[in-house]
């Protein structure tokens, strides 16, 4: 019956309870719809885990078990990241420090622990660089900087960025890989101008700067993969005002 008359089976049981079926809960038609259109509007970023919170986040009753069937059953899929090129350096005769932080990735205000990292974009005209600075508190972007060149300047432009918005104290902890970028003499000066004290993940082990590596994930789902850029200029006018 309840399939003729397109009533969900919970809303007709809320109904014989004497209660008020919940009009935000869909039938699997209707929900597919519902996920077609957010799916079409985030261009294939979401899987079903982030499309399952998106729903709930409009309102909608959504299960995971529900929302992955549906997905499946429809191939309807994120998108995924074609290009990969290495950007992680760490065999030089830089002096490295240790990992202060030793994963604590909850800090209980801004402006204690702040993570950076670079990673690559591809465009028709070849590679970008996207180096960030990322507030671990509530994984804000403070800092970036993109250049077709993936050298140490890079990296203090993106820091320099983060310092002028927020002028901070001293004392934060600042958090990288051990990339020569950041072992690089002219931006260990830099933090010590900042007055910020330098961690790093330990040597082959991305899970150390997992938050920022979360970031780049999402970013290239999201923003970059399956879109199409002709010029650096193009992207990063693009990137500026996403950013």
């Amino acid at each position: 019956m309840c399939v003729v008359l397109d009533v969900s089976i919970s809303g007709y049981r809320a109904w014989k309870r004497g209660g008020t079926p919940d009009r935000k809960r869909l039938t699997d038609v209707r929900m597919l719809a519902v996920i077609r259109a957010i799916h079409a509007e985030l261009k294939g970023a979401y899987g079903s885990p982030r499309m399952v919170r998106e729903l709930r986040l409009r309102g909608f009753t959504a299960g995971k078990e529900r929302g992955e069937r549906l997905m499946r059953e429809n191939g309807i899929r994120a998108r995924h990241k074609r290009r990969y090129k290495v950007t992680t350096d760490s065999k030089h005769g830089l002096p490295v420090v240790a990992n202060l932080l030793d994963r604590h990735f909850t800090p209980t205000a801004p402006n204690q622990v702040w993570t950076s990292d670079i990673t690559c974009l591809w465009i028709d005209e070849g590679w970008l660089y996207l180096a960030i600075v990322l507030d671990l508190f509530n994984r804000e972007i403070i800092g970036w900087s993109l250049k077709p060149r993936m050298t140490t300047d890079i990296v203090i432009d993106a820091l320099t960025m983060a310092w002028f918005r927020r002028r901070p104290g001293t004392g934060i902890m600042h958090h990288s890989d051990r990339e020569s970028q950041y072992a690089s003499h002219a931006f260990q000066d830099k933090l010590k101008e900042f007055g910020m004290t330098c961690l790093m993940s330990r040597q082959g082990n991305c899970g150390d700067n997992a938050s920022t590596e979360s970031w780049f994930n999402s970013f290239k789902n999201e923003r970059h993969h399956g879109l199409r850029y002709a010029t650096h200029a193009e992207m990063k006018a693009a990137e500026a005002v996403k950013m």
